[in-house]
């Protein structure tokens, strides 16, 4: 397991490199079936992630390849789900809101969970094995990641840090208990009347933050104590969500679909979500 998170690392560090590389030029941006925006950013970093983990030999599900039938998918034990480049209309705005996301699915479970923000080139990393929880001595942690091995887009190559050295270095996140003061974290770019519903019940009797973010740094806020409950009444995909959910399962955050009132299963026959809400 330590093996195949070191690859999804890997793998998340150099498809960030080639995210920025596109991010600092006037990029074209295409509309894609679904209506969502789709830029040469997410292709370059598909291809790079492609490239490490089919080297592991265990299948994969990506935002940006072609998606296969559960007629294909039904017997898969193990598999990978990829995001590329999560919060593409962030990344279109130029906020820095986007990621990369890369999750291994056991049995429907996320177990480790991978989460690099390019540009605060920060990683939020997990490694858990199926059965286990938090307890067991297994947890999340976070590095600033300074150097990464990739070319710059000067053409020189920075220094690079290694795998070890992340592993070393990382420090473990916690969530925060919820106290008469909640923060709900929400979408800069998805926030409809279902979602202001939920807040409005919980702000009967507390005093309630609405704490914005983008993409998967949502999940990232609950499991580091910034926040308390992510509540998700809109559509997203498995790939938005696995690598968040692996990294908030491991610090002992519930993310609970909201039609089946138990944790998020992944590798479904439908790879749509349904509603979720993610709580400390």
């Amino acid at each position: 397991m330590q093996t195949l998170l070191a690859t999804a690392i890997k793998a998340a560090l150099e498809a960030g490199a080639e995210i920025l590389k596109v991010y600092e030029t006037h990029f074209n941006v295409e509309v894609k079936d679904d209506k969502s925006p789709l830029t040469q950013a997410d292709k370059n970093a598909n291809a790079v992630i492609n490239r490490y983990l089919k080297t592991t030999g265990i299948p994969i599900i990506s935002e940006e390849n072609r998606q296969l039938d559960y007629s294909e998918r039904k017997d898969w034990t193990r598999c990978w789900i990829v995001d590329p480049l999560d919060g593409t209309k962030e990344f279109i705005k130029r906020n820095g809101e986007f990621t990369v996301n890369i999750a291994l699915v056991d049995n429907g479970a996320p177990v480790i969970g991978v989460i690099y923000v390019p540009v605060s080139k920060e990683l939020y990393f997990t490694c858990l094995p199926a059965g286990t929880a938090s307890e067991d001595g297994k947890t999340s942690k976070k590095i600033i990641v300074s150097c990464v091995s990739a070319e710059a887009s000067s053409g020189t190559r920075t220094e690079e840090i290694s795998v070890e050295e992340i592993f070393e270095k990382a420090e473990i996140i916690k969530p925060s208990a919820i106290t008469s003061e909640v923060k709900i974290v929400g979408s800069r770019s998805h926030l409809n009347e279902e979602t202001k519903n939920f807040i409005s019940e919980i702000e009967k009797g507390n005093k309630v933050e609405i704490v914005s973010k983008g993409s998967s740094l949502k999940f990232c806020l609950v499991a580091e104590g910034l926040a308390h409950i992510y509540p998700r009444y809109a559509p997203t995909m498995e790939w938005d969500t696995a690598a968040g959910h692996a990294i908030c399962k491991a610090v002992g955050v519930e993310v609970i679909d909201q039609t089946t009132g138990k944790p998020m299963q992944y590798n479904k026959p439908n790879l749509l979500n349904n509603y979720f809400v993610v709580k400390a």
